[in-house]
């Protein structure tokens, strides 16, 4: 990953713009005088070289992405709208009035659909907002367009197309745009937590709730006897947990708010799934109109696709798909769900899957259990995009809500090695949801609450190995950022050796909030899975990872929105105002404290023998991170205490 120096929210935009136009025209000095070169989204290709040239008559559909305008009133706008403290507050525009005072012109738009018309590509949409044209052709046609060369490269196994030589425009109209995409085949594929696409099925022996089955004929750790690690939670537990259960019977169930989820491609039993499995935990299940789906005409890169081959992992999307559904309809069961699918992983489609919510205002909040491996959504180009999504958002009362990886401090799954936040959880115009390690008491209550950080032992000739605390396995993702200076918001909250982290200058701290996210104390979800016999049937298991945070904090907002009678939309300057007040349960740093998990070796029985395992909670081993009292940055601000911030959340 390149780093680049940090920068406010307002510049971010045209900082990177300007960074990627003066690259790519290093690389292109032989464009001519009347053209310039502008950015394109494609995966990097190491130098990977061209195995032969893209046919033709190949079919070919681009985007040309263009800048908002009134780019200096921008984030005083957000500001505005977004501070209690603000007499703006909460006034929030329509789709339309975005569009009039921020959108490209018209006479962009007619003058980009002109040229491409022109060079013999067909102009098939534009957004509400005109935040892009797109156009097919032939790869002829485009590469006449955009006077580059395409060719075919081997990338990570796959065939891919990609421009060879940088592409430009006219340079009246070029100056007027953030990048186009879709001269490559891909520009970069988006990561998940997710459970595999076939049965999985956790092993027994397990704990109804915290503590409640002891692993006494295993050894010690820390000196003690630990607790078998919960079954996963349901329902009623998460609702107690997060003192939310009153409020629901009440009627304050988020009826009348609309949550969205974005994942990509769609799992073909959700609707049944999720019902039956709110039926078996005493939760309604969804009434006629309560859950829609939102699905684009066809989708790529998944296991049908006999071009690229299965590069998302289709089914195991499906897996994230329920639990998203699942966990907010938990905490939200009177809330009406959206699920608006991503044609694929790639960073391009989701983010035209989230101007669809956007341009449209299908939703006041919206839940995204994905992002990258770094501070990058794939390119500079693509980095702008997502920024002018959330500023949108921002504007229009539209909460985002992001799980901020399962790579604690994101070293281990960072191609560089070094410790990083992600992508699209580090930007500042949304909240980013870190996870927790949850006990959850016989009395379905809260006994504590930690960072999500976990060493792993395993059992070997009846001896942990290595020791307690063991090896760093998976955590919460946090840190600080290297590209978003410190917002308004976190400014006196977050501690000055966080925000200085990398610069004196300070830096964006994530998360913000958190919720339970350890898979060792998550939650139980239903889905209907492939067993190893070639039965399908719908079956239970423990999950976890941010994925499950970020669904559960935002089905606690939709409660908070139904409360206020209005969208909080961007929530964090509202949230950080409550810091310190009883609105936030603070997670504690334990030592000495686990729990013995056993699994399957093949995942659904005993038939390959099993895995015995103590996982160590909110451990420090391999990782800057650490729980700590106040503000952290492994669950942020803390937890919801239920109705305590909903009622605060005015």
């Amino acid at each position: 990953m390149r780093l680049r120096h940090l920068v406010s929210v307002t510049a971010v935009a045209a900082t990177a713009l300007a960074g990627s136009l003066t690259a790519a025209a290093g690389a292109s000095a032989a464009t001519s005088s009347d053209r310039m070169p502008v950015a394109n989204a494609q995966p990097a290709l190491g130098g990977t070289a061209a195995s032969s040239a893209v046919p033709s008559t190949e079919k070919i559909a681009v985007r040309v992405f263009l800048a908002l305008r009134n780019q200096s009133g921008l984030e005083a706008a957000v500001k505005a709208v977004s501070d209690p403290s603000s007499a703006d507050y909460a006034h929030y525009i329509t789709p339309a009035q975005f569009g009039a005072r921020y959108a490209p012109t018209a006479a962009t738009i007619s003058a980009i659909s002109t040229f491409l018309t022109q060079q013999g590509l067909k102009v098939t949409a534009v957004p509400n907002n005109r935040q892009y044209v797109e156009a097919v052709g032939t790869a002829a046609q485009a590469e006449k367009a955009f006077a580059t060369n395409l060719r075919t490269y081997r990338l990570q196994g796959k065939e891919v197309r990609a421009a060879a030589t940088t592409p430009s425009l006219p340079r009246a109209l070029a100056s007027q745009v953030i990048g186009v995409s879709g001269l490559a085949s891909r520009s970069q594929l988006m990561t998940h937590s997710a459970p595999p696409p076939d049965a999985f099925v956790n092993s027994p022996p397990c704990s109804q709730f915290y503590g409640e089955v002891q692993a006494d004929t295993l050894p010690p750790a820390f000196g003690t006897t630990q607790p078998y690690a919960p079954c996963g939670y349901v329902p009623a537990q998460l609702q107690g947990a997060y003192g939310v259960r009153g409020a629901i019977a009440r009627g304050n169930d988020g009826r009348g708010v609309t949550v969205a989820i974005t994942d990509a491609y769609a799992a073909p039993t959700i609707l049944d799934d999720a019902n039956t499995y709110a039926q078996l935990h005493g939760q309604p299940a969804f009434q006629d109109g309560q859950f829609t789906q939102l699905l684009p005409d066809a989708f790529r890169f998944g296991f049908d696709d006999l071009v690229n081959g299965d590069l998302c992992d289709e089914r195991g999307w499906y897996g994230e798909e329920t639990l998203d559904v699942e966990a907010v309809h938990s905490m939200a069961p009177g809330a009406n769900v959206l699920y608006v699918a991503s044609p694929s992983c790639d960073n391009l489609d989701f983010a035209v899957t989230l101007l669809q919510i956007t341009n449209n205002h299908l939703a006041d909040i919206v839940t995204n259990s994905w992002g990258g491996v770094d501070e990058s959504n794939g390119s500079p180009e693509l980095d702008i995009i997502y920024h002018q999504i959330f500023v949108q958002a921002a504007l229009e009362g539209i909460g985002f809500y992001f799980s901020s990886g399962d790579d604690g401090d994101g070293r281990r799954a960072n191609p560089a090695g070094v410790p990083t936040v992600e992508a699209p959880a580090n930007d500042p115009l949304v909240t980013a949801v870190g996870g927790t390690s949850l006990a959850v008491n016989a009395n379905e209550r809260r006994q504590f609450e930690t960072g999500w950080s976990t060493g792993r032992s395993q059992l070997v000739n009846g001896v942990w190995t290595p020791d307690p605390p063991g090896v760093f396995l998976y955590g919460a993702g946090g840190g600080t950022s290297q590209v978003f200076a410190e917002p308004f918001y976190q400014v006196g909250v977050v501690p000055d050796d966080l925000v200085t982290r990398y610069s004196p200058d300070g830096g964006r701290v994530v998360p913000d909030v958190s919720t339970v996210g350890d898979p060792n104390t998550g939650m139980l979800i239903g889905e209907t899975q492939t067993f190893p016999d070639g039965t399908v049937r719908f079956s239970e298991f423990r999950i976890g990872g941010t994925s499950l945070s970020s669904p559960v904090f935002a089905g606690i907002m939709a409660l908070a929105d139904q409360r206020a009678g209005t969208p909080h939309g961007f929530a964090n300057p509202a949230l950080y105002a409550l810091f310190g007040t009883n609105a936030f349960y603070d997670p504690q740093a334990v030592t000495g404290l686990g729990v013995a998990r056993v699994d399957f070796a093949n995942g659904v029985d005993d038939t390959d023998g099993l895995i015995t395992t103590f996982r160590t909670l909110d451990t420090t081993v391999d990782t800057i991170l650490t729980t700590r009292e106040g503000y952290d940055d492994i669950t942020g601000l803390g937890t919801p205490n239920g109705a305590r911030l909903i009622s605060a959340l005015r």
